[in-house]
């Protein structure tokens, strides 16, 4: 099985950064480069921030350009969705509503299966992981433990080094989020969103990793007086393998490169 990852789309309309960042042409140029792949995924999953308001027009035109991939897809919410009207703009994604008033989900019929944790809390960046959604994340672990399962959330459940998007994304809960996924070996991988970047970390028993935005990136910076920023870095996705062995990943930059050259 072959998934792409993509992850804050930030579709906007309107807004202080809207014409600099240009969300809707690069997610299309994504969409182009996914469409174009060989072989073709067999599934995209979408980690949250779909859109930079939440607003019904910011959907509708995510749901233009999503409209084009020729793979099926999965979407979570981020800190700057609305789970309400991501709901009612994809009302055929009818596994978005499974666990209301949560935006959670498991499907079973895929090789790997997967489950989808909501980490967000409304109008707030910071993400939360409450007893609820660790009592439902425990029991569905639980139903199938011995299957390859992948777990999508927006919040990554680990710090990153870079402080400002550490504090505005701490993820509350995170240390019983790792006692809940430590016994079971069967969890190929925790792909997470927010961060802009590519970042993997030790989790559990297993490994959790962040995607880069397809938009524009934060701003590569450790130092503890670093200001909050982002840049325009090459947009990328993920694909991830699922090999023999387990799920192998992929880094991939979105744009016009020279080559391929035949060695």
């Amino acid at each position: 099985m072959l998934i792409a990852q993509i992850s804050d789309l930030h579709i906007q309309l309107g807004g202080k950064y809207e014409h600099l960042i240009s969300a809707r042409r690069h997610l299309a140029a994504c969409v182009d480069a996914l469409n174009a792949l060989l072989p073709r995924p067999d599934l995209v999953v979408a980690t949250g921030d779909l859109t930079e308001h939440g607003s019904h027009d910011e959907y509708r035109v995510l749901k233009q350009e999503l409209a084009r991939l020729k793979t099926p897809f999965l979407l979570i919410a981020g800190n700057h969705d609305d789970p309400a009207n991501l709901r009612a703009n994809f009302p055929e994604h009818v596994w978005m509503r499974d666990a209301a008033p949560f935006l959670q989900y498991t499907i079973d019929t895929w090789p790997l299966r997967i489950v989808a944790l909501d980490t967000t809390l409304p109008r707030r960046s910071e993400g939360e992981l409450c007893a609820a959604r660790l009592e439902w994340l425990a029991q569905t672990l639980a139903e199938q433990p011995g299957r390859p399962t992948l777990i999508l959330m927006h919040h990554p459940p680990f710090e990153t080094g870079i402080k400002r998007m550490d504090e505005l994304g701490l993820l509350k809960g995170r240390e019983a989020f790792a006692k809940v996924i430590e016994p079971y070996r069967n969890i190929e991988r925790v792909l997470c969103g927010h961060l802009h970047r590519s970042i993997v970390c030790r989790v559990g028993s297993t490994v959790a990793s962040t995607c880069p935005g397809t938009a524009h990136q934060i701003e590569l910076d450790l130092r503890d007086e670093a200001e909050l920023s982002f840049n325009f870095e090459p947009p990328g996705y993920q694909l991830h393998w699922l090999s023999p062995q387990g799920l192998v990943s992929h880094h991939a930059v979105i744009g016009d490169f020279p080559g391929p050259h035949v060695f």
